[in-house]
């Protein structure tokens, strides 16, 4: 099938028609008025052939909204670019093989959410033993010496942990992203470790659900995982960066 690249839409039934699906609650109680109020919305936005097709009653005068929707807004795919991880993504077996094959010992990470951010959902999902959504946390990869310092940790606290084990890595998570506290926080502990010295040899990781990779290299950081990044995503890029300046491969 041939697909202009350059002038693409939604899909929904046929290819390029427009169709789309959109969510969201008004905080007005469900009716035939609040319907049509979700209606006119969607078709200030430019969208056409609107039509509600779900309004559910969530309580004190607020209903959620479903409605399909048809756009005439094109975008040229080959103008938008994204800075991708460059890494092959390993199971957790395969981790732990070459983690032996190339060191002959476990790799150290440290990891931590920095700040006044006390949301250890991300820095767990990745570092934990149990993991997350059945993807095993670094704590029962063999290959790996996994510390997690938890949340509402400060970045000289963090810092002073990772150089006193001399970690391989360490993983810097936020959540909270109010007034970009996440960009200061992140900022903040870059800039220490840029001037204790732990840059040459130790992986700078960023993550959390507004961190992507480009944030994350603008910022100054080696890689950067945001939703849907798992351990054994980590995992792998932690393995073959450290591999790479090792060998200079």
């Amino acid at each position: 099938m041939d697909i202009d690249n350059k002038s693409i839409k939604p899909y929904g039934d046929t290819l390029n028609d427009g169709s789309m699906q959109l969510s969201f609650t008004l905080p007005l109680p469900k009716g035939a008025h609040s319907t049509e109020v979700a209606r006119r919305f969607v078709a200030q936005m430019g969208m056409n052939e609107v039509e509600v097709v779900l309004s559910n009653d969530i309580g004190e005068g607020f209903t959620f909204f479903v409605v399909y929707a048809k756009t005439s807004q094109t975008i040229d795919s080959t103008q938008v670019h994204v800075q991708e991880i460059v890494s092959k993504k390993w199971s957790r077996e395969v981790c732990n093989e070459k983690i032996d094959e190339y060191f002959h010992r476990k790799v150290t990470v440290v990891g931590a959410c920095i700040g006044e951010d006390a949301h250890t959902v991300g820095i767990d999902a990745i570092m934990n033993m149990k993991g997350y959504n059945g993807h095993y946390g670094l704590e029962r990869y063999k290959g790996f010496k996994a510390i997690n310092l938890g949340a509402q940790v400060t970045p000289e606290i963090l810092l002073k942990k990772a150089v006193e084990l001399n970690a391989d890595a360490i993983l810097v998570s936020q959540i909270v992203t109010q007034r970009d506290i996440h960009i200061q926080n992140l900022t903040e502990f870059v800039e220490l470790a840029d001037t204790s010295g732990i840059r040459k040899n130790t992986i700078l990781i960023a993550g959390g659900p507004r961190i992507d990779n480009g944030l994350a290299l603008e910022l100054g950081y080696d890689a950067g995982f945001g939703r849907g990044s798992f351990a054994d995503d980590v995992a792998s890029y932690i393995i073959q960066e450290l591999h790479r300046r090792l060998t200079g491969a």
